[in-house]
């Protein structure tokens, strides 16, 4: 029985107690979302709830022939399907492209009912599938565009998800270690066992299990994402030290300390092209309600706390939180840019290249993975934000579109994110389990 079947079977159940407890989507859609894109969101009273609303996008995956829709004067290709959920697309300085196959790393505890109900959602939109855990490879092998090879480059790992080269290291970050492999330019597979370069926060609970990884521009340091190990540290402050923030790593020995705070889920790690200025995306909290807390977008200043889990957009507080710590609060700083509320952004990348229209150059890809608690949907896409002197500076638009079809079911959900070498957009699409290829027809 295929996986979509199955989740659509299994998750009955799920659909019932989700459209019971969803809020009216006509009172989502008269909200806005387009006010809280930008770098002053508005921000709605918050809500409680007992159960939270939930609406989940049935995972039914793409159709013979179907694809995602671009712009005008766009084509999007299919360069690799048929895999086991791929995350994270990596190009390497000889044009090939490693992505990161990966699942998370099992169930965490149910102590709530909330926490069931949860988990039977997650599954039915297509979540905790077996399989992956490795790295592939894609090759190019005549330049023309087409990866006519696909090979395993990488197995055995521990639900992976970050991946960076820096001259003939190659690291990978799993949910609960950082490693590091040796790499030639033009190898197709990895046999070695790797050097452990630090442990990361892993289980029993991993509850954000994803770990985002880059390099600073002179490589001699390691930036990790570790997200938080629940929604507003109702697991306990124990399971959360050193989480929720972003690590920075010396590459030579692997020691480590806090350069950012407060980041919930911080993720799409990288390096603003020609700075040293480290960008991430971040998932917000839950539970307030379906416009609240907008998902976003920011630069990470060395030593700064941003909020989790006291406050939210900056100083303002979270009242469901146990001991509230006006201390804290009172030191946190708002983001950069508001992406919406659940949109889930989890891949970020800059065009540096030459191939897209000019007014592309410079801006951020952020790869939105989709709602599924709120009445109406919202991400599902591929979001261009312009920027300009290194900073946004406009209103952030669809791009790499219809992974939802005209009857709201999920075809697919974009992560991760990257440019080849002729300048094209890489898309790893998990849902879908293929890697599209965006590339401009007509550069003006």
């Amino acid at each position: 029985m295929s996986r979509h079947l199955t989740n659509r079977l299994a998750g009955t159940t799920a659909l019932l107690l989700a459209s019971l407890m969803a809020s009216a989507p006509a009172m989502a859609a008269a909200f806005d979302k387009q006010s809280q894109i930008g770098p002053d969101p508005v921000l709605p009273a918050p809500n409680a709830y007992l159960v939270p609303p939930m609406h989940v996008a049935h995972d039914i995956g793409w159709s013979k022939g179907e694809h995602p829709t671009v712009p005008q004067g766009f084509k999007i290709d299919a360069i690799a399907t048929g895999l086991e959920h791929p995350r994270q697309p990596y190009v390497l300085p000889n044009g090939d492209i490693l992505v990161v196959e990966s699942n998370g790393p099992g169930v965490e505890p149910v102590e709530r009912p909330k926490d069931l109900i949860m988990g039977w959602v997650q599954k039915y939109a297509g979540a905790g599938a077996k399989g992956g855990n490795r790295v592939s490879i894609l090759h190019d092998s005549n330049g023309d565009g087409t990866y006519d090879q696909k090979s395993v480059f990488l197995d055995g790992l521990h639900s992976p998800f970050g991946i960076v080269l820096v001259g003939h290291d190659l690291y990978v970050a799993n949910t609960d270690s950082l490693m590091r492999y040796t790499y030639h330019d033009g190898d197709q597979k990895i046999t070695g066992p790797g050097t452990k370069v630090t442990d990361l926060p892993g289980g029993p609970i991993d509850h954000h299990w994803t770990k985002s990884l880059t390099a600073s521009p002179d490589g001699t340091k390691l930036y990790v994402g570790v997200g938080s190990n629940s929604n507003i540290m109702e697991n306990g402050k124990g399971v959360e030290r050193e989480r929720a923030a972003v690590w920075e790593v010396d590459a030579k020995t692997g020691a480590h300390r806090i350069y950012g705070s407060g980041l919930r889920n911080p993720n799409g790690l990288t390096f603003y092209p020609g700075t040293d200025t480290l960008w991430v995306v971040v998932n917000e909290r839950d539970e307030l309600g379906p416009n609240l807390v907008p998902d976003y977008m920011t630069s990470v200043k060395d030593g700064a706390f941003y909020g989790w889990p006291y406050s939210y957009y900056g100083q303002h507080v979270d009242p469901r939180v146990e001991p509230q710590r006006p201390d804290l609060v009172a030191s946190a700083i708002p983001p950069d840019y508001a992406l919406s509320s659940h949109v889930a952004p989890l891949g970020l990348t800059f065009d540096t290249g030459d191939s897209f229209p000019t007014r592309y150059k410079g801006g951020a890809f952020i790869g939105e993975h989709g709602s599924w608690d709120r009445g109406d949907f919202n991400g599902y896409q591929v979001a261009f934000v312009p920027f300009a002197n290194g900073k946004p500076a406009g209103k952030a638009e669809p791009f790499v579109t219809d992974f939802l079809n005209k009857d709201s079911e999920a075809r697919g959900r974009p992560v991760g994110v990257d440019f080849d070498k002729t300048g094209a957009l890489i898309v790893a699409d998990d849902l879908g389990d293929t890697v599209w290829r965006v590339s401009a027809q007509n550069v003006h």
